[in-house]
């Protein structure tokens, strides 16, 4: 009897440190596990942040060359029609925004849709004005209207959106 109560204590026990020996081990590698994880994480952001400070800077500068201010003064055709320069406008703003698609990849997704959202809105903007133009109305009649209908306004979205760029840029750091 006392044979069989001393192999169940020696079982007993043999299981219970099997079990301890178990859960160290197991504790162990998810320890090493989330250090590896956190090792993967900084090294990817080491290696996408390039990526992101271009993309940010890029993004901003595309706000501003798509903002109506600076797109008029750049983009501006002497002697052509309103209708002529409403088209050279509009074009410029898709080529801008379609040559930057790509920073997407890198802002949030927030960012992004203020940037198109700006896009839409210098579009709209750029349109009104048009369509308040008469049949002999010239560039420099549609810029003017144009720059008419931004003083109306307190603030375009794509300073709005510069602002978030910014703000999230710096949160980066």
């Amino acid at each position: 009897m006392e044979l069989w109560i001393f192999l169940l204590l020696l079982v007993f026990f043999g299981l219970t440190i099997i079990a301890l020996v178990y859960f160290f081990l197991k504790r162990q590698e998810d320890h090493e596990l989330v250090k590896l994880q956190l090792e993967l994480r900084k090294g990817r952001q080491e290696y996408f942040l390039p990526s992101r400070l271009e993309a940010y800077q890029r993004s901003i500068l595309l706000m501003e060359r798509i903002h109506p201010n600076s797109l008029v003064m750049r983009a501006h055709q002497g002697n052509v029609s309103a209708l002529t320069q409403q088209g050279i406008l509009l074009k410029t703003i898709r080529d801008e925004f379609d040559h930057n698609v790509t920073q997407q990849l890198f802002v949030s997704e927030i960012g992004w849709k203020m940037m198109r959202d700006s896009k839409e809105e210098s579009i709209r903007l750029i349109n009104i004005a048009a369509a308040q133009m008469g049949e002999n109305a010239t560039s420099l009649d549609l810029s003017a209207k144009i720059m008419e209908l931004l003083a109306q306004l307190d603030t375009m979205p794509s300073e709005v959106a510069v602002a978030f760029l910014k703000q999230e840029f710096q949160a980066l750091f």
